[in-house]
């Protein structure tokens, strides 16, 4: 029987320098805000849930806020994003508002989706985020696909410049087959996207250790397809930021593939039904005292003397009033017109006989023959 194994402590930074040490307070201070915003959307969200609000199924991002904001930190506001169904935090960090991605949880028409994705499918074409996938590895060959639309625009068609992809999953969908016909495409076409294990331990209730082998070592599978690959401590913002900015600057420069495993973890369930008897309460409180946004607020506060507590306090004020207005909004918008929508946006068959299901009889009988 394979050991069974939970998430250990993330790598030390490989390096000694610090380029994060040359950003500004006023960049740091933003990060700080867009992760507090990610945590206290993600804790009305769980309440709304809990009071049947938000239907379906529903994944929240607390704890793993450092690993969105500070991937996305690095780059350029046309650079495509996509990622999985645990995709608030990213939409949030992209720029999407708070009450457009409320509203998309709730079901309403004023949502980024028009209120029929739901929290699995945050979608935000203007800040180039190309939606969050339900099916699991399903955003990885379209993370290879936005890559090569980019480099062939930029290469062929003469428009634009260099541009890098980032495409998120979970360790869980490292073992799809899916994935590896992605990296070997990316490798063999040389794409730039950049593949992000938000490694967080768990696939579902499982443990990365019962699930995927030589797990220690993901960084071997980028690896075995010649793709730059590292492992970076996904728990605090500055290591984040120190060790991916490289990695997005060689891929877009080289205009290759990269693979990251970014070492995680997330306080609530996989989802808002999990009841997580595979974990114990004293694990999650082990890496809450690594928490992401105190990590930073320490660093602002006793390092830089860039924020007090007062300036703190105001902060997660104006964060709490912008997600309970959001909440508002989305509690008072008006549903998608079920006449109106029920059929956009979506491909059908207008023609005879394209669907086995629509205008088809089988057999001889069939008047369409």
């Amino acid at each position: 029987m394979a050991q069974v194994t939970t998430p250990g402590s993330p790598p030390k930074p490989s390096s000694s320098r610090r380029p994060v040490d040359s950003l500004s307070n006023e960049t740091l201070l933003g990060w700080l805000r867009s992760m507090q915003l990610i945590r206290e959307f993600e804790t009305r969200t769980q309440q709304a849930y809990q009071q049947a609000k938000i239907g379906g199924f529903c994944h929240v991002y607390s704890g793993q806020e450092a690993c969105a904001v500070g991937t996305i930190g690095c780059l350029k506001d046309d650079d495509p994003v996509i990622t999985a169904y645990r995709d608030h935090g990213h939409a949030l960090a992209r720029g999407m508002t708070a009450r457009a991605c409320m509203a998309e949880m709730y079901g309403k028409a004023p949502g980024c989706a028009k209120g029929k994705g739901g929290s699995m499918h945050m979608f935000d074409k203007p800040n180039h985020l190309y939606g969050g996938h339900g099916i699991v590895g399903a955003q990885t060959p379209l993370g290879a696909g936005l890559a090569f639309a980019t480099r062939y625009e930029w290469e062929v068609m003469g428009k634009g410049s260099k541009r890098v992809c980032l495409c998120y999953l979970g360790d869980g969908a490292v073992d799809q087959g899916a994935f590896h016909e992605a990296l070997n495409l990316s490798a063999l076409f040389g794409l730039p996207v950049i593949y992000i294990i938000e490694n967080n331990g768990y696939s579902m209730g499982t443990a990365i250790g019962r699930h995927t082998a030589n797990h220690e070592n993901l960084i071997d599978r980028g690896k075995s397809y010649g793709i730059h690959s590292v492992q970076i401590d996904g728990l605090d913002i500055r290591d984040v930021y120190d060790q991916f900015q490289p990695v997005v600057e060689m891929c877009r420069e080289e205009q290759k593939p990269a693979f990251v495993d970014l070492l995680t973890y997330r306080y609530q369930g996989h989802s808002m039904s999990d009841p997580q008897k595979y974990r114990t309460k004293d694990e999650v409180d082990q890496f809450k005292t690594k928490d992401s946004i105190a990590a930073l607020l320490d660093h602002l506060m006793n390092d830089r003397g860039a924020i007090d507590e007062d300036a703190w306090k105001a902060m997660r004020s104006e964060i709490r009033d912008e997600v309970k207005d959001s909440v508002e909004f989305a509690e008072s918008a008006e549903a998608p017109d079920v006449d109106q929508e029920l059929y956009s946006d979506v491909f059908v068959f207008p023609q005879p006989n394209l669907s086995p299901t629509r205008d088809y009889i089988h057999g001889s009988k069939n008047p369409l023959l």
